[in-house]
């Protein structure tokens, strides 16, 4: 049984949400607005309440605790393991020339494998390619351990996210999470809701993480073509019409939603891979799909478990909180719902989430999900 301690910072003073109390070496989760996570009072504070060893930064796009939603706040959540372990790393996509693959497998190289039960990846969202991060991973993967995680946001700024481990927040940084144990059973899963509208194109130019045409028109102008007046808030904009893209090699379609704008080139920068030679279809969605989406990821996560989740780490996508607006608590109550309400929750609203598809073992990068992972002990 873990022990779970939970605080919202807002204007420099802590709401708890279970009784304060010391714990001994716990896993320190803290997820904020980014601005707040650059101010030196702010993180001084956060030092002098939780004066912990392993504390994980990331900057957020709206940070999730309990049952609630904010904004322009910081979560912190601190888990003591009964019996089980975990070992924290870093690197920074700077350290490796932008290789993004390179970078994970390099942060894969340093987690020992012995009875390494999951893995955890909290990445900065500006840099890295997500795809490749995990591709990265996955290829000395032997063992099949199950990856899940998310890139980090910045509201709708698409300025800078910040991550760190035991020092300041910082661009570049990319933490991978071991976490050990016999008495561990972690699951996770991703879901979405949206749904593909209007004639089904083709890549005809990309190059990673970046589309330069579909159907050989400019995928820039492609794009400000179906959003009419809303172009004029690209990026912004986009996350409301998301790529649906079904890979050559893949036998199940990711989503994969834009980061970035190049007008001199017409090209458009996504979180993840977008090969040439894939399908294409613009996706739309409601709130209840959303929240349905949620439900269903709720659903597949808890199938097969033994025991009852403690604690769930939630990461969802900016998008879908841009569309749910007012209504955005909505998805993480229907996760409460089928998890139970008094499992204890964090997560934060991202550029990016990293699960399996429920059918495979090998991890993806996906957009406009909902992300679970359930950990009990």
């Amino acid at each position: 049984m873990m022990k779970v301690v939970q605080a919202i910072q807002k204007n420099k003073s802590w709401e708890y949400l279970q009784p304060k109390k010391e714990l001994n070496n716990p896993l320190v989760f803290v997820f904020g607005e980014r601005k707040l996570l650059q101010q030196n009072d702010i993180l001084e504070n956060i030092e002098k309440e939780f004066p912990y060893q392993h504390k994980i930064f990331g900057s957020t796009a709206g940070e999730i605790i309990k049952d609630r939603v904010l904004d322009n706040s910081i979560t912190v959540t601190a888990i003591e393991f009964e019996n089980s372990t975990f070992q924290i790393e870093r690197a920074n996509i700077k350290e490796t020339n932008n290789d993004s693959q390179a970078l994970g497998r390099e942060l894969f190289r340093k987690l020992t494998k012995e009875n390494l039960k999951h893995i955890f990846i909290i990445s900065e969202g500006s840099f890295v390619n997500g795809s490749a991060l995990i591709n990265g991973i996955e290829k000395d993967n032997k063992n099949q351990v199950k990856i899940s995680g998310g890139l980090c946001g910045d509201n709708e700024r698409f300025e800078k996210t910040l991550v760190s481990y035991r020092e300041e927040p910082q661009e570049g940084e990319v933490i991978i999470l071991g976490l050990y144990g016999e008495d561990l059973e972690i699951t996770s899963s991703s879901c979405g809701g949206w749904i593909p509208f209007g004639p089904q194109r083709i890549i005809t130019k990309s190059k990673d993480n970046i589309l330069y045409e579909i159907d050989d028109i400019p995928a820039l102008d492609l794009y400000k073509k179906y959003l009419g007046d809303k172009a004029l808030e690209l990026p912004h904009s986009a996350l409301f019409f998301p790529l649906n893209v079904q890979a050559q090699n893949n036998s199940q379609p990711v989503v994969r939603t834009i980061l970035n704008i190049d007008e001199e080139n017409k090209s458009m920068i996504f979180a993840g891979d977008l090969p040439k030679g894939s399908k294409v279809q613009l996706m739309m969605a409601s709130v209840d799909a959303i929240v349905g989406g949620a439900g269903d990821a709720a659903i597949q996560a808890m199938q097969g478990r033994v025991k009852k989740p403690e604690i769930a780490l939630l990461i969802s996508c900016i998008g879908r909180k841009l569309v749910m607006a007012q209504r955005t608590e909505e998805e993480v109550e229907e996760v409460l719902q089928i998890i139970g309400c008094d499992t204890k929750t964090t997560g934060f609203y991202s550029y990016g989430e990293i699960a399996p598809f429920q059918t495979q073992e090998n991890a993806q990068l996906h957009n406009q999900t909902m992300t679970l992972t359930l950990i009990s002990e």
